[in-house]
């Protein structure tokens, strides 16, 4: 009986240590995609389906005009780029646990956004518009009454929609929310949409790629400027950032990637 107590021990043990050890590859296994943070990267936060400020390509290579500009910065600062995609529901998180060092990635500006962070000065203008299919009946924001409407999760468009009177008249009384704006369009296409509310350089792109199966109409809800956040009092890292973008912006830098990916130099030039 002694003998066969051992065995059984033996093998429950062995049976523990494999466990372990598979747990071990496991966590091993998903940490390869995260990037790690250090003096020498500069990790740079982002929804990787937000065309064409940064998305995936058919290579899945991540890219888009803040990708470019970022890229572009980074090599100024002397620091290595990496970037890491994040839920855009949670990004003051990101920044807070330091998990990233920057959001560049079409971040609008706004009174409550600057109270959880600190922002470079605007290097982009843009407001939220309203885009409905070809062939809507829809022709202004009036007609929103009633409709379905959608926007992006934790997005300045679901901010400006709400602040708006019309948004107490739409179906529901709020915005159906999405992860990323690219699903967004796909269930209007579909026409589970009436309607959806997206940043206009966003929506211009998108309409210009899907040959103008959209339509963007001309009363738009809120006028906004882009810029790059940090964690709130990370006043090195902001000063980096800012120093980089004044030099792009001085040597045309920054108008030259705005044409590549806009076709005309876009670059926000006031204050």
């Amino acid at each position: 009986m002694k003998k066969k107590a051992i065995l059984f021990v033996l093998i429950a043990a062995l049976a523990a240590v494999a466990v372990f050890a598979g747990c071990g590859n496991s966590k091993s296994d998903s940490s390869q995609d995260e990037v790690t943070n250090d003096d020498k990267t500069f990790v740079v936060g982002l929804d990787d389906s937000f065309p064409p400020m940064g998305f995936r390509d058919d290579d899945n290579n991540i890219v888009g005009f803040d990708v470019d500009l970022a890229k572009e910065a980074g090599k100024r600062m002397g620091l290595d780029v990496k970037f890491q995609v994040i839920n855009w529901d949670t990004k003051e998180m990101e920044l807070n646990n330091d998990k990233i060092d920057a959001i560049w990635n079409g971040l609008s500006i706004t009174d409550e956004r600057k109270q959880n962070m600190d922002f470079t000065k605007p290097y982009l203008e843009n407001d939220q518009v309203i885009v409905v299919k070809n062939g809507s009946t829809i022709a202004k924001k009036a007609d929103l009454e009633g409709k379905k409407v959608g926007c992006q999760k934790g997005s300045s468009a679901y901010d400006a929609l709400m602040a708006d009177a019309i948004s107490g008249k739409i179906d529901g009384g709020k915005p159906t929310e999405f992860d990323e704006n690219v699903s967004c369009f796909q269930d209007l296409d579909a026409g589970r949409l009436d309607a959806m509310v997206v940043d206009s350089v966003v929506a211009k792109y998108y309409i210009k790629k899907e040959d103008a199966k959209f339509t963007i109409l001309s009363e738009s809800l809120s006028p906004e400027k882009y810029g790059v956040a940090v964690k709130k009092g990370n006043t090195d890292m902001l000063n980096k950032i800012q120093k980089a973008i004044d030099e792009m912006e001085a040597d045309g830098t920054a108008a030259k990637i705005s044409k590549d990916w806009f076709g005309e130099d876009i670059i926000y030039k006031g204050n």
